[in-house]
């Protein structure tokens, strides 16, 4: 193959957007604005724009296939009806492209970049199939109830992302003989059929809109200001047997403590995590590992306080800072998240009442965070040039 058929067009590309937003509370996030467009319309346009898309197709709900075709921003774009499971969908939008590599991408992914686009293309173009992957940095504990029995080790684990592509062939060939069987991403098809899949770096910005946190958070990242820089940081930890959970600096004594190396505050941790991010220092888990005994028990204050000298060393200073916490327990009311942005704001040196949001959601959750046994927060944090 040719330089220039490798490095121009040699790819089309599958938007997945056949879901129900079923955890949205009723909004339909696809169409809910970003910056004065629709979410989806984010997506369609990075892959549009990709050096490596020929041609874009959007799978969308049956019923709703009349009403998308009518959107000027799909002028252009073929609008497929998909089915009931992702499986269905994929294989509807597949049917319709002839390029030599096919990339699946979810709607809901609208901060896609197309550098990470055209890298995954490129990469399965190579290898035959290949997904954008975050490693892991926070440490895994399986749990019984609220009780942890053994750790779990991270080595080799990563966070899968989209766009997910593969050659057009074998991604054809492993849905023939999957059959009828459905699975949850095109990574595990091809793996289930034995097609390697390799991982590109992911982008931390490439966030899934699952629920309203989640928009809130691409919103944040879309407003985004020249001469500015935005990071995200997330953190999860399982509750263990001691009492007193430490969470966004404050104490809470009747609730169990989250289990941890340092002292659990994934509020903390997940700030911190944010800061370096945005500064291009890396994340807690490379500057502060779990398997150094000076940081035993440490707080998660002074971690963050950690993080802030490191930015300001690197010519960095906090602007803002927006905090979500997604779990079933313990009930986080105005009182307590007013309390938590206290002292955010003083280790991240923020005066402006406005400077530092704290919410919370405990309802329509899933996963160990909807059963009680953990508790998950994610930050956005943007910096400047001091």
């Amino acid at each position: 193959m040719g330089k220039l058929e490798f490095d121009f067009w040699f790819a089309d590309a599958v938007i997945v957007a056949a879901g129900s937003s079923v955890r949205m509370g009723g909004i339909d996030k696809l169409l809910e604005p970003l910056n004065g467009q629709p979410l989806l319309q984010w997506s369609v346009e990075a892959l549009s724009r990709a050096e490596s898309v020929s041609g874009v197709f959007v799978v969308v709900r049956p019923d709703r296939v009349d009403e998308f075709r009518r959107f000027p921003w799909l002028d252009g774009i073929q609008v497929i009806p998909g089915g009931k499971e992702r499986s269905d969908s994929v294989r509807a939008g597949l049917a319709k492209t002839t390029a030599r590599v096919v990339l699946v991408h979810d709607g809901a992914r609208p901060l896609v970049s197309i550098p990470l686009i055209d890298a995954v293309a490129k990469a399965a173009s190579e290898h035959g199939a290949a997904i954008p992957a975050l490693p892991l940095s926070d440490a895994l504990k399986r749990t019984a109830g609220s009780q942890v029995v053994s750790a779990l080790d991270r080595t080799g684990l990563v966070r899968a992302q989209t766009p997910q592509a593969a050659r057009r062939d074998l991604l054809a060939a492993a849905f023939e003989k999957a059959g009828d069987k459905s699975f949850p991403d095109e990574a595990e098809l091809l793996e289930a059929v034995g097609v390697p899949v390799v991982t590109v770096p992911g982008d931390p910005s490439n966030v899934k809109v699952t629920d309203q946190a989640d928009l809130e958070m691409v919103r944040a990242l879309a407003r985004g200001r020249s001469g500015e820089r935005i990071g995200f940081g997330e953190d999860i930890h399982s509750f263990g047997p001691a009492d007193g959970l430490m969470l966004g600096g404050i104490e809470i004594a009747g609730a169990p403590r989250l289990y941890g190396h340092s002292d659990g505050d994934v509020v903390m941790h997940a700030v911190a995590t944010a800061v370096l991010s945005a500064c291009g220092l890396g994340d807690i888990g490379r500057l502060f590992p779990a398997n150094d005994p000076d940081t035993t028990g440490i707080s998660g204050m002074k971690l963050l306080g950690m993080a802030v000298g490191a930015a300001q060393a690197a010519g960095w200073s906090v602007d803002r800072a927006h905090v979500s916490i997604v779990g079933a327990r313990p009930r986080l009311g105005a009182r307590r998240l007013d309390a938590m942005r206290r002292p955010i704001a003083t280790i991240l040196g923020l005066t402006r009442d406005d400077s530092v949001a704290v919410v919370a959601s405990t309802g329509n959750l899933s996963g160990p965070e909807g059963e009680g046994r953990a508790i998950r927060a994610t930050a956005l944090v943007t910096v400047v040039r001091r």
